[in-house]
């Protein structure tokens, strides 16, 4: 079973909202911060928000702050992320991730996560 596995991705009309969930099999995961990147087509995976531990620390780039929210399950070990106000610009495939790190500032690169999911898309028309 794969560790990390995103889902309710898909097509949406500029405007609408969609939340993606990612359900986590290890039940360590739980321990640690959490996030979520996107990547646009080639581009290399960029931050887009990320989550303490608790879940009661969060840390979002400028370009969705407002916009998106994240969030998670301790009980259900799942990562959400709540997109509102969707814009063709967010059309990316979105990926989350674990991070063994200790939560500083939640300014995760890439390199800094341990266990990716496979990435699921999103799509915004116009």
């Amino acid at each position: 079973q794969a560790p990390l596995v995103e889902s309710e991705g898909g097509l949406v009309q500029a405007g609408g909202s969609l939340r993606l969930s990612c359900a986590a099999s290890e039940r360590t995961f739980r321990n640690f911060p959490m996030a979520w990147f996107r990547q646009f087509p080639g581009k290399d995976r960029d931050l887009v928000a990320s989550i303490n531990h608790v879940g009661d620390v969060t840390f979002y780039a400028d370009s969705v702050k407002g916009q998106f929210t994240i969030s998670r399950n301790y009980d259900r070990n799942t990562l959400y992320l709540q997109m509102n106000n969707l814009k063709p610009e967010d059309t990316a495939v979105y990926f989350c991730a674990v991070s063994r790190q200790v939560w500083t500032n939640g300014h995760f690169a890439a390199r800094d996560m341990d266990y990716w999911g496979k990435g699921i898309l999103v799509e915004v028309s116009s």
